[in-house]
């Protein structure tokens, strides 16, 4: 962590200097964030340590060039990079959406002071009865807002918008068998399992690559959603937690929403928020291929909470963050029904032969 003298400075820089301080809990990141309070007003300050993490990779990069910066360019993850936050906060802002409005940064620091949107996840509006279908429908018009331009090469200044790309997606669905089958299976995962993996996921994948790009969000949960009804429309849902944004199907910011790894949503509200995204869709003059983008959920579903067991495994094992275990059945429950596409055959096949039910949201903590 950088020292208080530098925190100081950019305060000093930014004018909050003689703002209280109120750490916020972390997250699973290296991140930090900071609320300020003075005379009425709050800003968040983002604290990113630089060097924490491998760098991104130039957007021509070989997936050769990008395995040899590490996971971070080969999954086209944002890392330490702190500028590309504020980017991508820009970027949602132009389109009239509440991201956090920026109003300093010192990326070579990793500082970021931007607007408060306040306390208010989706998590905790619900604890406070505002119904669960008002929070997602306005999720999906936020979506719909996003989806109705084609994601930008660049976001502005000067940040590539990276594809969401094979080389990325097989990276994420490896985190399974590099990190759950040591701790689900008490063991590691044999070169043939591999190779039947990844030929599999890329058939899977193929069909699906070449939809229209959007700008997603990657991480688009009630944990990283704010519910600000004071404001209208698409801008009553706040967003956070966006700088992995990458140009990708509009199908994957749907499932992150709808098959949410850290909370149950209702079947009915996931219907009602896909047929409110739908109709929007419609509405604003950019309807959507109905069977195509059933196609692309399902793939992106299974690609996405794959990738999730595997994170959550590599919580646990590496970081030792145990309560991320208890999330594990939820996320196997929408596996299962995900991979009952009838695109996804082979891979239900491989699934079913080669991690055995009992295994599955069960792991053997003592490996």
């Amino acid at each position: 962590m950088p020292s208080d003298r530098s925190i100081d400075a950019f305060l000093t820089d930014a004018g909050w200097a003689d703002a209280e301080r109120l750490p916020l809990t972390g997250d699973a990141s290296t991140r930090r964030y900071i609320r300020l309070r003075r005379r009425g007003q709050t800003a968040l300050l983002m604290d990113q340590p630089q060097g924490a993490e491998a760098p991104t990779a130039p957007a021509n990069a070989t997936p050769e060039v990008r395995q040899a910066l590490g996971y971070n360019a080969v999954a086209r993850l944002a890392g330490a990079d702190c500028a590309r936050f504020v980017a991508a906060a820009n970027y949602l802002t132009s389109l009239g959406l509440s991201a956090p409005e920026i109003y300093a940064a010192d990326a070579p620091r990793g500082f970021v002071l931007m607007e408060d949107l306040g306390a208010d996840l989706f998590t905790d509006s619900l604890a406070k009865g505002v119904a669960e279908p008002q929070l997602y429908q306005g999720a999906a018009e936020v979506l719909a807002r996003i989806h109705a331009e084609t994601a930008p090469a660049v976001l502005p200044p000067d940040k590539t918008l990276h594809a969401y790309d094979e080389t990325a997606l097989l990276a994420e669905v490896d985190l399974l068998t590099e990190w759950f089958f040591p701790v689900g299976l008490g063991r590691a995962a044999t070169a043939d399992e591999i190779s039947e993996f990844h030929a599999l996921w890329r058939a899977a994948l193929s069909p699906v690559l070449g939809a229209r790009p959007v700008f997603v969000h990657r991480d688009y949960h009630a944990q990283n959603l704010m519910w600000m009804p004071g404001r209208s429309g698409a801008a009553r849902v706040g967003l956070i937690d966006f700088q992995d944004g990458v140009a990708g199907s509009p199908a994957y910011d749907m499932i992150s929403l709808v098959e949410d790894a850290r909370r149950d949503v209702s079947a009915e509200t996931g219907r009602l928020t896909l047929s409110h995204y739908l109709n929007k869709m419609r509405q604003q003059g950019t309807p959507v291929d109905e069977a195509a983008f059933g196609l692309e959920m399902a793939v992106y579903a299974a690609q996405r909470n794959t990738k999730i067991v595997g994170i959550f495994a590599r919580l646990f094992r590496r970081d030792g963050k145990a309560r991320y275990l208890d999330l594990l059945p939820r996320v196997w429950s929408y596996l299962a029904t995900d991979l009952n596409h009838p695109a996804l055959t082979g891979l239900k096949s491989w699934y079913d032969r080669t991690i055995p039910f009992a295994a599955r949201g069960v792991p053997n903590q003592g490996v």
